[in-house]
């Protein structure tokens, strides 16, 4: 948990510096990247809000996505960590988000999609980058590691506004 705290507040020193406010769309995590975030004192100056879209008709309700892309692709894909992250930037007031979709466990695995598998969309400006990777470990273990993935890869995206 301290790796999780030490990377929030990483990400806030470089939102900060760039002026950007943040937003997350969140599935397996429910809701904790943005209690990272907000475990880091004066967050809101660089965090505008969080959306836990766990179910697929939420997913399509608050953040915008087509039904059709979640049966074509399935909830766990690249394709809505991505879509879930856009989301979040056109029904927010941030200018880049995070999203995390995934099979924390123990049930729910399907056939190409084992426990532990998360995909993640990291968004701003017109440019989407979304991972798949599968983590091991029991529920809180994935969860746990999503977060941080989630985090880092905030931290890669900001380097790259540099």
């Amino acid at each position: 948990m301290d790796d999780i705290m030490a990377l929030s507040a990483q990400v806030g020193r470089a939102l900060q510096e760039h002026g950007l406010m943040l937003a997350t769309a969140e599935s397996c995590t429910g809701g904790g990247v943005g209690q990272a975030i907000t475990e880091i004192a004066g967050s809101s100056a660089w965090f505008d809000c969080g959306f836990i879209t766990y179910s697929n008709s939420a997913k399509s309700a608050l953040l915008g996505i087509p039904s059709a892309l979640i049966e074509r692709h399935g909830a766990v894909s690249e394709e809505v960590a991505a879509a879930m992250a856009e989301g979040a930037l056109a029904h927010s007031h941030a200018s880049i988000a995070v999203s995390t979709t995934g099979i924390a466990g123990p049930g729910g695995a399907v056939p190409g999609k084992p426990v532990g598998t998360v995909c993640f969309g990291w968004a701003m400006k017109g440019y989407t980058h979304t991972e798949r990777l599968v983590f091991p470990g029991d529920r809180q273990a994935v969860r746990q590691q999503t977060v941080a993935h989630a985090l880092v890869g905030l931290l890669r995206l900001l380097k790259r506004e540099a």
